[in-house]
């Protein structure tokens, strides 16, 4: 196996015994996991800012409030304090009023949605720092709660409501991490494209010494003609080395 291998693998490696621990490793573990690599300081403080920056502690677990812009910290105290105001249950009043809620009592399943509105909380700032503003994991989180409390009717116990609606906002934000992600990515594969259509332009126009088709940039970057259209277009028809179409 060769060394760009070796290390992709105990990387992975380390990763997962971090998550069993916990989300967290000690620097001795990470030492100790790629000691047959022989990297050196420099090499291993990147392994642990890897680490880090993909919410894995080292020596402990990390401050999820850590990932928290300084405007996303304003907002989370601001909402902290509003959600003082609200009714609190106690856990005897939570058990009943989670078990009207199983029984289709809508009042209930209200009420209960607030008395879970903290817990909306602590799950979002778990997945803080991944792209998306703490504000809309939040607004996601509370939009699976108003739905979880809803569908209650299928468990059969009320202790079983915590687990089935943290699981529904966790989901609820995980997907809202991955389309996050999916638009990000689709974002820059077209400002790649855009940043293609614009240099293949401007090397085919200086060598013409005239602006250029869309047809002889097509011949050029292999593109479609649609596709470098619609690069031009996503540019604001930027790309001065085109004629216009």
């Amino acid at each position: 196996m060769n060394q760009e291998a070796l290390f992709a693998r105990t990387l992975e490696q380390v990763k997962e015994q971090a998550a069993d621990q916990g989300g967290w490793i000690d620097e001795e573990e990470v030492q100790e996991a790629f000691a047959p690599l022989g990297l050196s300081g420099d090499q291993l403080q990147m392994v642990y800012d890897y680490l880090v920056k993909h919410r894995i502690g080292i020596g402990g677990p990390v401050n999820p409030d850590d990932y928290l812009t300084e405007e996303e910290k304003n907002y989370l105290q601001n909402y902290l304090d509003e959600l003082e105001g609200l009714p609190q249950a106690s856990p005897g009043e939570k058990e009943a009023v989670t078990l009207s809620a199983m029984a289709g009592d809508m009042d209930a399943q209200g009420r209960l949605a607030i008395f879970y509105l903290p817990d909306v909380v602590e799950v979002a700032r778990l997945y803080s720092g991944q792209g998306v503003p703490l504000e809309d994991l939040i607004g996601e989180g509370n939009l699976a709660l108003t739905a979880g409390v809803s569908m209650l009717g299928a468990l059969e116990r009320a202790d079983e409501a915590q687990g089935m609606l943290g699981k529904m906002m966790m989901d609820a934000m995980e997907d809202l991490i991955q389309q996050q992600q999916t638009t990000e990515k689709a974002d820059q594969k077209m400002a790649e494209r855009i940043n293609k259509v614009l240099e293949a332009a401007r090397s085919l126009s200086e060598e013409l010494h005239r602006k250029v088709t869309v047809e002889e940039l097509a011949q050029e970057t292999k593109l479609s003609e649609k596709a470098i259209r619609d690069a031009v277009r996503l540019s604001g028809h930027q790309i001065e080395y085109l004629e216009e179409f």
